[in-house]
């Protein structure tokens, strides 16, 4: 514990990001709800303003619900090539402070700041003047959670949301986890919170007065993890430029998917998610698979190799639209589509792949 607590992490996460910046982009926008996604009929909200979630507006919602939620609501198409340039300016003044840098998707990342580049005091420092150099160069704002791990680091970061910063010190780790219900712990999804409640388990208290032993005969391997962050433990390193062996994306919907044109909608974010990562690493491709999951959370993959990598979004698509017609006729409704790309060429020994999940 004493070398877990000498770490000095942040969690960055940019505010409500494809949204901020067609906001930023387009002035006519600013201070109105906007959802970018797809189509009002059949498309998916991929992020929304927070004038939208006002109204509960939220990311993965089908767009003809969000819509009913908010008569208002302005719909925009997303530029994907837009926010990766911004992640990129974005990444750049990380590296101002550390080279231990963590991406996790294209608006968030961790850092390891024990030993800052700047030779700063504290980490809050470090956050505040990170925060105020994203301001200066992208007109967005972002917020920071400071912590001795990153699971403290990323609940922190979501506790003065937008454009502020949280620090749990080591002495408060415990105290701040056991007050805390188990469906606000990240990691730990809704399915997983309902089995939780259904064992009298509510509270990270409850989760802590429960041994190893019992998580994992429950939980599987992912008891020893929910067994460690009760006790705000969490040893997992901030890990830079790891060589991935596949990249994917996936979608989960408030309404069920039923249709073939609901279907290839609902699949188009995650696979542009993909290729994006393609196109930024210039790491390709052979084999695409799709996840679905059903209504009642049976989950089902189907895969598909080809003897060359995929070399353009276009063909990803076509495969993807060949996968989803596999599945016709639907045996029931779908609540989560995902696409992910493995069997990598990474183009050289050199070029380093990294995990690049878009918050859909």
């Amino acid at each position: 514990m004493e070398q877990e607590e000498s770490r000095k992490i942040i969690h960055l996460d940019m505010d409500a990001f494809y949204a901020s910046v067609e906001q930023r982009d387009n002035p006519a926008l600013r201070g109105r709800p906007v959802a970018v996604g797809g189509s009002r009929q059949r498309g998916v909200v991929a992020a929304a303003s927070y004038e939208a979630r006002q109204f509960g507006v939220r990311s993965a919602m089908a767009s003809s619900v969000a819509k009913r939620k908010c008569p208002e609501l302005i719909f925009v198409k997303p530029r994907f090539e837009v926010y990766k340039e911004v992640s990129l300016q974005i990444r750049e003044i990380f590296a101002e402070y550390t080279p231990l840098i963590e991406p996790v998707s294209l608006d968030e990342a961790y850092l390891d700041v024990t030993h800052n580049l700047k030779q700063l005091a504290s980490a809050t420092q470090v956050a505040q003047e990170i925060r105020a150099k994203i301001l200066e160069k992208t007109q967005l704002t972002a917020s920071a959670g400071i912590s001795y791990n990153k699971f403290l680091a990323k609940l922190a970061s979501d506790y003065r949301k937008p454009n502020g910063q949280f620090v749990i010190k080591p002495a408060q780790g415990l105290a701040f986890v056991e007050a805390l219900m188990v469906g606000q712990f990240h990691g730990i999804g809704h399915v997983t919170a309902a089995r939780m409640n259904q064992l009298g388990i509510f509270t990270g208290w409850d989760l802590r007065q429960q041994t190893e032993t019992f998580l994992r005969q429950n939980f599987g391997k992912a008891g020893a993890y929910y067994y460690a962050i009760a006790r705000a433990r969490d040893n997992r390193p901030v890990v830079a430029d790891r060589v991935r062996k596949s990249v994917g994306s996936e979608t989960t919907f408030e309404e069920d998917l039923t249709t073939q044109e609901e279907l290839m909608s609902g699949l188009q974010p995650a696979l542009e998610s993909v290729w994006s990562y393609c196109e930024r690493t210039g790491v390709l491709g052979r084999t695409l698979t799709v996840k679905v999951k059903y209504n009642d959370f049976q989950l089902l993959t189907r895969s598909r190799t080809c003897p060359a990598p995929f070399t353009s979004q276009a063909a990803l698509e076509q495969v993807g639209r060949e996968v989803l017609s596999s599945l016709w006729p639907l045996p029931k409704g779908i609540r989560l589509l995902g696409a992910s790309l493995s069997n990598l060429d990474t183009m050289g020994e050199d070029t380093p792949g990294r995990q690049l999940l878009l918050p859909l």
